[in-house]
């Protein structure tokens, strides 16, 4: 049972290591109503400073997004639904290649062609453990569905993780009101842009293509075995741990120079995204609860942390978030807005084709030329 499936992931495995990973194996209490009460009044609140301040969508729309109350698990379960066709077509480029490399290796060495075998035959498995253990170290930190920055299937609600939220106000000595505020502020700006067509489309189509220039190697794995060298029954195990616990080279996914032609493009991309949604949250966030800084820093902070999430993030769908290409983002939008105000944003919101490449994302000027934006005089 664990080795048969239908298609190049084994959903169910996915699933069981998601939740497990997420929840610790315990069972997740319900969200209390009287929270879903107050999230609920919080964001008709939120929903209209935040369209005031974006000038994203209309008034009504913007103050009728429903806040889901999620558990981790929970939350786990709602990313691999929303993410199914994307990790399918990374589960079917990466089982495509191999099966174009182990018909080459038939040829030429026939340990390699049974050892290939095998491994597409465990792929399923494989693949369904990799995507599990990424949902759900991610769903253990996250506060809200934008966590991980890809759009989600268009729905007129956001889903919070209030267990997640109160405790990273406790760990950070943050007032918990103001934290659900800021996290209920910053999800719904960020809903905002991915409401976007020309955005939620720029994206996909960036990262499905890293997805697709994936050239696996079916010796990878077979290399690695060879060099573990010890009599130590237990050192010899660690070191196989070690291997079997890299999803790239278990799943023989060597980065290919076309993902790293790609790379700019995704780091800018998303850069932009970041840094544009922490510069609205900051503006309504102020407007809304004052200063808001100290709650602002803890959550990039923990954003950029490194970890088994963020790892298998980017090595798996080219997602490269440190502070570094937030700071990018958020200095393109402030320089735009110093050069010209607010408006100099609008040509964002209209088409793929005004979004910045990476220099420009470095050189605001040069944007504003290309698009031969001028502030007035």
């Amino acid at each position: 049972k664990m080795f048969s499936t239908q298609g190049p992931i084994q959903w169910d495995t996915a699933r069981q290591v998601a939740l497990v990973t997420a929840t610790d194996g315990q069972t997740e209490p319900n969200v209390d109503p009287l929270v879903r009460i107050e999230y609920a009044n919080l964001a008709r609140i939120a929903g209209m400073h935040v369209h005031q301040i974006t000038g994203l969508g209309d008034i009504s729309t913007a103050s009728s997004v429903e806040p889901i109350m999620v558990t981790p698990g929970a939350w786990a379960q709602r990313t691999l639904d929303d993410y199914r066709p994307l990790f399918t077509q990374l589960a079917t480029a990466l089982s495509s290649q191999q099966n174009d490399s182990s018909e080459s290796a038939a040829d030429s060495d026939p340990f390699a062609s049974m050892f290939a075998g095998i491994t597409n035959m465990i792929a399923p498995m494989t693949m369904g453990m990799t995507v599990g253990s990424m949902v759900g170290h991610l769903a253990k930190k996250s506060l809200g569905q934008y966590d991980l920055p890809l759009p989600r299937p268009v729905k007129n609600e956001i889903a919070i993780v209030p267990a997640t939220v109160d405790a990273f106000a406790k760990e950070w000595d943050l007032p918990l009101e103001d934290v659900r505020m800021w996290t209920l502020i910053r999800e719904l700006v960020v809903d905002q842009l991915y409401g976007l067509e020309h955005i939620r489309t720029a994206v996909t189509d960036l990262v499905q293509s890293y997805i697709a220039a994936f050239r696996p190697d079916p010796s990878a794995i077979t290399d690695k075995l060879s060099t573990i060298e010890s009599s130590d029954p237990s050192d010899m195990m660690a070191s196989l741990q070690k291997i079997l616990g890299d999803p790239e080279l278990l799943l023989g996914a060597v980065r290919s120079n076309e993902q790293i032609n790609l790379q700019p493009r995704i780091d800018a991309l998303l850069g932009l995204i970041i840094g544009w949604s922490d510069h609205m949250t900051d503006a309504v966030g102020s407007k809304v609860l004052g200063n808001p800084a100290r709650i602002a820093e803890a959550a990039r902070r923990q954003r950029v942390q490194s970890g088994d999430e963020t790892v298998f993030v980017e090595k798996l769908l080219g997602l490269h978030i440190n502070r570094q290409q937030v700071e990018r983002g958020k200095s393109f939008v402030q320089g735009v807005i110093e050069r010209v105000g607010n408006d100099g944003l609008q040509p964002l919101y209209i088409s793929a084709e005004n979004l910045p490449t990476p220099a420009e994302l470095d050189a605001p000027g040069l944007w504003l030329a290309r698009l031969e934006i001028s502030g007035s005089e």
